[in-house]
C-alpha cells in the first residue's frame, strides 16, 4: 500500500476514539454570520458543543480556502497553499465539517467542493476566519455529547490536527445514538481502518457522519486514480456492514481537490487508500453485537 514518510515517529495508537452518545438533527446556518459562528449556534441550540456536518448546497461570501500543497520546508509530508479569496458568492456542491475546539475556542476543520462566482469549480479546505454565510441554507448535522474534537500539536505530521478528547456529559443533548468520535493517523487504510475498528469493538452497523481528512492520492471502484499525493477529502457518506461473506465492509463516498487543483468523487476501493495526514469522523452505532 501506498505510504509517506511523516517527519514524526509514528503514535503507537492509530486510531484515537473516545466513546460518546449523539443525535442526528437539522438547522438552518443564518445569513451575515461567520461559518463558524452560524454553526457553533445552531449545534448550541441543541445543546452540542461540537461535532459533524454535511452541507450540499449553499452560498458563502466573502469566501477564503486554501488548497493542499508542497511543504516548501520540508518541515511537513505536504502543506498548504497560500489564500485564495474569490470574489462574489461561492456556491459549494457539498462539504464536510468537524467542529470542535482550537486554542480554548470554537473551531471547525472543513473540506468542500464548490463554484465560484466567475463559474470556475473548485475545492479546498474552508478558513473559518475569513468565510461569511451569504444566504441562509439548511446542513444536516450529528452533535456528539461526552467527546470533543480538539485541536493539538501532534508530534507525527507536524501539524496542531483536531482529535477526539473526553468531555463531561451536557445535561440537555438529548442523545439517541452510541457514537464513537475517531480520527485516523497515516498511512493505514481508510476503510480497513474502520473496518477493524468495528470489529474490535463488536459494531455490526454503522453510519458515517461528517468526515474531513486526506488521503495519499485515490483508487475509486470505477478504475479511476488520483495520482498526486497530497488531497483535500470530504467524506459525503459511509457506511460499515457485513459484505455478501458476512465479513464487515467499509463503502466510502468522497469528495476530493488534489494539489495539482484535479476534483474527484466516487466510491473508494477498499484496501487501496491510505490517509495521509488525518481523517476525522463521526461514527453512529446502528447494531452492535456483543463484545
Amino acid at each position: 500500500m501506498r505510504s509517506i514518510a511523516q517527519p514524526g515517529p509514528p503514535a503507537p495508537e492509530r486510531i484515537q476514539w473516545v466513546e460518546a452518545r449523539g443525535r442526528a438533527f437539522s438547522f438552518t446556518l443564518q445569513a451575515g454570520l461567520p461559518l463558524l459562528e452560524a454553526a457553533r449556534r445552531g449545534f448550541a441550540a441543541e445543546g452540542f458543543l461540537g461535532g459533524a456536518l454535511s452541507m450540499k448546497g449553499g452560498a458563502l461570501g466573502p469566501f477564503a480556502y486554501v488548497m493542499p500543497a508542497l511543504s516548501k520546508t520540508g518541515e511537513n509530508a505536504a502543506f498548504y497553499s497560500d489564500t485564495f479569496r474569490p470574489a462574489g458568492v461561492t456556491r459549494l456542491k457539498l462539504a464536510a465539517m468537524t467542529l470542535g475546539e482550537r486554542d480554548g475556542a470554537p473551531f471547525f476543520h472543513c473540506h468542500g467542493l464548490w463554484r465560484e462566482a466567475d463559474g470556475r469549480a473548485g475545492g479546498g479546505h474552508v478558513l473559518p476566519e475569513e468565510t461569511i454565510v451569504a444566504e441562509p441554507f439548511e446542513v444536516n448535522a450529528f452533535g456528539i455529547d461526552g467527546a470533543l474534537f480538539t485541536a493539538e500539536p501532534d508530534t507525527e505530521t507536524n501539524f496542531k490536527l483536531f482529535g477526539p478528547v473526553t468531555r463531561p456529559a451536557a445535561a440537555d443533548a438529548r442523545t439517541t445514538s452510541r457514537a464513537f468520535a475517531l480520527r485516523l493517523r497515516p498511512n493505514q487504510d481508510f476503510a480497513g481502518a474502520l473496518e477493524v475498528f468495528c470489529r474490535q469493538h463488536g459494531i455490526l452497523h454503522a453510519r458515517l457522519h461528517g468526515g474531513v481528512g486526506s488521503t495519499v492520492g485515490a483508487r475509486f471502484t470505477n478504475g479511476r486514480s488520483v495520482v498526486p499525493f497530497a488531497t483535500e477529502l470530504a467524506v459525503q457518506s459511509g457506511t460499515i456492514a457485513p459484505g455478501a461473506n458476512g465479513t464487515l465492509e467499509a463503502e466510502l463516498d468522497i469528495a476530493l481537490v488534489d494539489y495539482l487543483g484535479g476534483l474527484a468523487e466516487g466510491r473508494l476501493v477498499r484496501g487501496d487508500n491510505p490517509v495521509l495526514m488525518t481523517m476525522e469522523l463521526v461514527l453512529e452505532v446502528l447494531d452492535a453485537g456483543r463484545r
